[in-house]
């Protein structure tokens, strides 16, 4: 069994046992987090939403928060001698899900 949550704007498929990197979420670590935003509930009879599948939620675990990699941005013009080199990281949750109901 297999779901598609939507969570930040982003889809992933899930399975019970699956780790995920999402955008960071105003959680604690070791929490549980219910993701309500299934759009599609798949397996022997699959179930697809409209935009959503109505009464489905995925349950996870937050593991660990992070910084992901470091995002280089570099901007130039060259008839004015303008160089600038920026650097970002994105805060990330990784999620461990627990059940598909």
């Amino acid at each position: 069994m297999f779901a598609i949550v939507d969570t930040s704007g982003k889809q992933y498929r899930v399975e019970p046992g699956a780790r995920i990197t999402v955008d960071r979420m105003a959680a604690d670590v070791g929490a549980t987090v219910t993701l309500d935003r299934v759009l599609v509930i798949g397996g022997d009879s699959p179930k697809l939403g409209n935009p959503t599948v109505p009464g489905a939620t995925v349950t996870a675990t937050v593991i660990d928060h992070h910084l992901g990699e470091k995002k280089i941005t570099f901007k130039y013009m060259r008839t004015r001698r303008f160089r600038r080199r920026v650097g970002s990281r994105h805060s990330h949750t990784t999620l461990e899900i627990v059940a598909i109901g």
